[in-house]
């Protein structure tokens, strides 16, 4: 399956869409020409009920190299806007981007094969589960830009992904950091080779199990990175494993299959 223009759309695997930003030669820099149709190639895989887990890669040696400061594009529906209002629109239209991935009610997967600079990390940081190539590196630009490092919720998730500390020296020096370092962080799961294969390895592993207790998963994890206490999160926890436990089979399922020895096949139903 392709895609609009500068995205590519694929089904490898019935239960796992893979959505690459595809213009190689600016490195898939955050062009409004790439954004607009990578946000809408998003939602629709976010609609599509056969789609378990998304892909998110880059064509080339970059993952995303943030804006695209020579061919930036222009972004709809600014046509006779003063400039702050252009701007306003600009950046609102990319900051959806970041909403997109988070809103999905599948998880996303990043395959960070290469550079994931500025808006970049930001894309890399937005999915659920990030795995790397041995050549990417992560780095967040703005502040070698003489701008700040703060962008499209960078200061709000990088902390949460690998710590305050590391957080703020990757933001206020602007410094590299390589695959190997993003591991040993935590920035990402693990370093591979074909880090695509992996990946959609984890897609498949993801579309295996239960559709509802997968997508609240993923509604408990950002509900507790932004929860006040543990007291005011741990009730929707139990809330959403008894609303599976409750309307599913899920679990008479799973405990018949480890007696007879094979994986369980969930209808996520009664």
């Amino acid at each position: 399956m392709s895609g609009p223009g500068f995205v590519r759309v694929e089904r490898p695997d019935p239960g796992v869409a893979v959505i690459t930003l595809d213009r190689p030669e600016r490195m898939n820099a955050m062009s409004f020409d790439v954004m607009v149709p990578f946000r809408d190639a998003l939602r629709e895989a976010g609609e599509d009920s056969s789609v378990r887990a998304v892909v998110v890669t880059g064509a080339g040696a970059g993952f995303c190299s943030g804006a695209d400061q020579e061919s930036a594009g222009v972004p709809p529906g600014v046509e006779g806007l003063p400039p702050v209002s252009y701007a306003l629109r600009a950046m609102g239209l990319l900051e959806d981007v970041v909403l997109t991935i988070r809103r999905l009610p599948q998880p996303v997967i990043a395959a960070v094969n290469g550079a994931a600079i500025g808006g970049g990390l930001c894309l890399a940081l937005a999915c659920d589960l990030r795995y790397a190539a041995p050549t990417a590196y992560f780095r967040a630009a703005g502040i070698n830009n003489g701008l700040t490092a703060s962008e499209l919720g960078l200061s709000f998730l990088l902390p949460r992904a690998i710590g305050t500390s590391r957080a703020a020296e990757m933001m206020l020096t602007g410094c590299d950091v390589g695959a190997e370092e993003a591991a040993r962080i935590g920035l990402v799961s693990s370093v591979d080779d074909d880090v695509l294969a992996v990946a959609l390895a984890a897609g498949r592993r993801i579309a295996a199990l239960s559709q509802p207790g997968i997508e609240l998963t993923k509604k408990s994890i950002q509900a507790g990175l932004a929860a006040t206490s543990l007291e005011a999160h741990v009730t929707s926890e139990g809330l959403g494993q008894l609303y599976v436990r409750l309307l599913t089979d899920n679990f008479e399922e799973a405990t018949l299959a480890r007696k007879e020895g094979r994986d369980p096949v969930f209808r996520d139903r009664r």
